[in-house]
């Protein structure tokens, strides 16, 4: 999504070089997404589902 679009960014980080993010985040498996810090996706899931917590996010 964020190289389709300029409305949306992503970062990725490796958890083992930001400990501090990965507990932040409670990762616990990869991958793991959070999006506006309020949904968390753990997984890899179908992109249908990912687009549906996107929009969850949006509000």
């Amino acid at each position: 999504m964020a190289k389709a679009s300029s409305r949306v960014t992503a970062d990725v980080i490796e958890a083992t070089e930001f400990p501090h993010l990965a507990q932040k985040y409670r990762v616990m498996g990869v991958p793991k997404t959070v999006i506006n810090d309020t949904v968390e996706v753990m997984g890899a899931v179908p992109e249908e589902r990912f687009l549906d917590s996107v929009l969850a996010a949006a509000g």
